[in-house]
């Protein structure tokens, strides 16, 4: 669903106006949840950095870290009708999302550390066990379904999130129009949120 002219243009015009402004990015967070691919780019454009080294502090290791970032901004693409601005700004939540994931990252490979050095006795408790395959099952999830893509569609989309890359350094890279990539990556998104049975 795309929002309405007069919204778009009041969008762009926050996003240069009161591009410091918590408001702003709430506002863009709540088009997100109805599909709006434009917000979307400018919300990834103003969160993955802030996204990565909240990561990048808990991991430290930078692939892992990269690979995180990229599972948090597809959960913030399929999940941003969950966000209540009431109950606090999206920088926050989004943040809140990344340092969940990096925890259950942690989570996850300690748990298969565990697993590979355990002795008899000594099992990891149950609730770490069951958020680590549920981890694993995301991460899953989500390399199926972008398997499921084009390979213009996923080149796109790896350059952007694995590769940290704004829409315009893509565009660079693979030598073809903004327009283009932006076309690419929305709907490769789109293809990717029905196919983790996201609804728009």
């Amino acid at each position: 669903m795309n929002p309405s002219d007069s919204d778009a243009s009041r969008f762009r015009s926050a996003s240069t106006d009161r591009r410091g402004e918590r408001g702003d990015l709430d506002v863009l967070l709540v088009h997100v949840a109805r599909g709006d691919q434009e917000a979307f780019e400018a919300v990834y454009d103003r969160l993955v950095g802030p996204v990565y080294g909240v990561i990048r502090r808990v991991l430290r290791d930078p692939s892992q870290s990269e690979e995180v970032a990229q599972e948090v901004l597809l959960e913030v693409w399929r999940t941003a009708a969950r966000f209540d601005p009431a109950m606090g700004g999206a920088a926050t939540w989004v943040t809140t999302i990344a340092h969940r994931r990096a925890i259950d990252r942690i989570r996850s490979t300690t748990a298969a550390t565990q697993r590979e050095h355990k002795t008899a006795d000594i099992r990891p408790p149950h609730d770490e066990v069951a958020e680590a395959v549920e981890a694993s099952l995301d991460r899953e999830r989500v390399r199926r379904c972008l398997d499921s893509l084009t390979d213009i569609q996923r080149e796109s989309i790896t350059l952007a999130y694995y590769g940290g890359n704004s829409y315009r350094q893509v565009a660079n890279l693979l030598n073809v129009t903004l327009g283009a990539i932006k076309t690419r990556i929305r709907d490769g998104l789109i293809r990717l949120r029905d196919c983790l049975g996201v609804s728009s």
